[in-house]
């Protein structure tokens, strides 16, 4: 039985981050435990966003319980099973989010995570290559942020669009205002893909104190009464038990809750439902389950060679593939939108409650991201914080076994205005005067699609989510339906911290990577604070 200081389950984004910081220490022996491969050969390419979306060597390829709200589908969740988890295989979109977001967790009881707060770990998470240095932008961290290079006179024509419409531009979105289109930030230098793997987790594992195990499961938390000791883990066929003083859970929004309930800590009526002895009881664990609906619109391009429906089909495939070779640049370097708007649904909004990707394409089948055959430009478009509450739970006492989970998209009327109001205002976009040139038909949903019951129809026959998936083992004072309290703590126990996108208390306003490398981050600080403050009183 192997002993440290640290078990870090799950090396996706916050874990990844988590483990190189403290094992910036030397005193400090970390264990970072992977379920998947270190890495995967499509990884550091951007593409592969859509190369590996239905691929199981990097994806858990989770999909959700079919609800009357979505149209009865089961709806693909992807998750990165590699070094880096998900930031391994995202869209590549760099977005920190409002500082409204941070204060409201702030306001709910969590200290320690207002704007104010977080704000310099993400500056000291960043290095924004574009920027100055000016807002707040980092400019020595880890991982390298840039803006898209790709140039397009459709992008022209669009920014000219959305300024028609009474949208504004905005230099830069991950400033403390949010509002307007944009060029997308991305996770991208140099046309690879700078992941918690290649930035945080390679650079650290040549220390000898950190120890990173990959294609290791992990079946349970172990407990001794009030107090985690460490985890039990399965690899190669054996089961391993390895302690430590802290175990910190950084398996995810979707994992993070089944393990907690695989080891006895959760709502006893799902336990004892699934023969699991309930060693803890705490009913939060797996609810406040949110993520983004996201609904994507289809236009016909009347000029081919703009669309990369044309450009990256056939022979243009392999000069895509040369041109990225050889520059770096072309379809293969972009992330999953080259632009980005952050929207009003309604005037009167303090902040953008709307979220726009622009793509200069379509694809056919969302499952397996293939080119529509036709010259085409897709706008998706989701709420930024959605209201609507879901969960995740087991659905079998087999580690290896997927969870449920249940999405319970559009069930708030806050949600179901936003949306529809959403496709009107990308419809309202894209009609004015800029786009006339480049305008076709709408080929998805279409006009005839035009009152708000006939758009939410489409929107639940249609939609997918935007893979953000938050909130199952909640941050909050103990009383308020939480898991963790604002040092990531699990109430009740000892030696046990949950640190990933789970912790949420509320949906970021934009796409998860971000926050989550920052609550890694937090996390180490909390850590590092409290081990300062043992020594100083020793």
């Amino acid at each position: 039985m192997a002993e440290y200081d640290f078990i870090i389950v799950g090396a996706g984004s916050a874990g990844g981050a988590l483990a190189a910081r403290l094992s910036e220490d030397p005193a400090n022996r970390v264990l970072l435990l992977e379920a998947g491969k270190a890495s995967h050969p499509y990884s550091r390419m951007p593409v592969s966003f859509g190369l590996l979306i239905n691929n199981p060597a990097a994806n858990w390829l989770y999909e959700s319980e079919p609800e009357p709200n979505t149209a009865n589908r089961a709806i693909p969740v992807p998750r990165g099973k590699v070094l880096g988890g998900s930031s391994s295989i995202n869209g590549l979109v760099w977005v920190r989010g409002q500082p409204l977001d941070f204060d409201t967790w702030a306001q709910m009881g969590n200290r320690g995570w207002s704007w104010q707060d977080v704000a310099p770990v993400f500056t000291r998470i960043e290095h924004f290559v574009d920027g100055d240095g000016s807002n707040g932008r980092g400019t020595n961290g880890p991982l390298k942020v840039s803006v898209v290079p790709d140039q397009n006179p459709l992008y022209d024509a669009i920014f000219e669009a959305a300024v028609a419409a009474g949208f504004k531009r905005n230099p830069d979105y991950n400033s403390e205002d949010q509002e307007g289109v944009a060029k997308t930030q991305t996770s991208i230098y140099r046309g690879r893909r700078m992941s918690v793997a290649h930035c945080y987790i390679e650079p650290a594992m040549k220390r000898p104190n950190l120890h990173v195990v990959t294609e290791a499961h992990t079946l349970r938390v172990l407990l001794d009464g009030r107090r985690c000791t460490g985890v039990e883990y399965e690899r190669g066929g054996q089961v391993v038990r390895a302690t430590a003083r802290e175990t910190i859970l950084s398996a995810g929004g979707v994992a993070s809750p089944q393990i907690l309930e695989l080891s006895g800590i959760g709502n006893p009526e799902v336990l004892q439902r699934h023969g699991i002895e309930v060693r803890h009881a705490l009913p939060a664990v797996g609810e406040n389950f949110r993520d983004h609906i996201n609904a994507r619109v289809i236009w016909r391009l009347k000029v081919p060679q703009l669309s990369y429906n044309h450009m990256a089909r056939g022979l243009g495939a392999v000069t895509q593939f040369l041109k990225y070779v050889t520059t770096g640049g072309g379809f293969m370097s972009l992330p999953s939108a080259p632009l980005l708007g952050f929207i009003k649904s309604r005037p009167e909004l303090e902040t953008p409650d709307l979220q726009f990707h622009i793509v200069p394409y379509s694809i056919k089948d969302p499952k397996t991201r293939k080119l529509q055959d036709f010259p085409s430009m897709t706008i998706s478009c989701y709420q930024l914080r959605p209201e609507s509450l879901g969960s995740i739970h087991i659905k079998s006492p087999d580690p290896r076994a997927h969870p449920a989970i249940r999405f319970n998209f559009l069930h708030d009327p806050i949600d179901r205005a936003a949306m529809t109001a959403g496709i009107r205002l990308m419809r309202h976009m894209m009609a004015q005067a800029p786009m006339d040139a480049y305008r076709g038909d709408e080929f998805s949903p279409g006009p005839e699609v035009s009152t708000d019951e006939q758009i939410l129809t489409w929107i639940r026959n249609n939609s997918q989510t935007a893979y953000h998936p938050i909130g199952t083992c909640r941050m909050g004072p103990l009383g308020t339906h939480a898991v963790v309290d604002d040092k990531l703590r699990v109430h009740g126990l000892d030696g046990l911290r949950v640190a990933d996108a789970s912790i949420f208390p509320t949906m970021p306003s934009g796409n998860t990577n971000a926050p989550s490398i920052m609550v890694g981050e937090k996390c180490a600080d909390i850590i590092r604070a409290e081990r300062g403050a043992m020594r100083a009183a020793a």
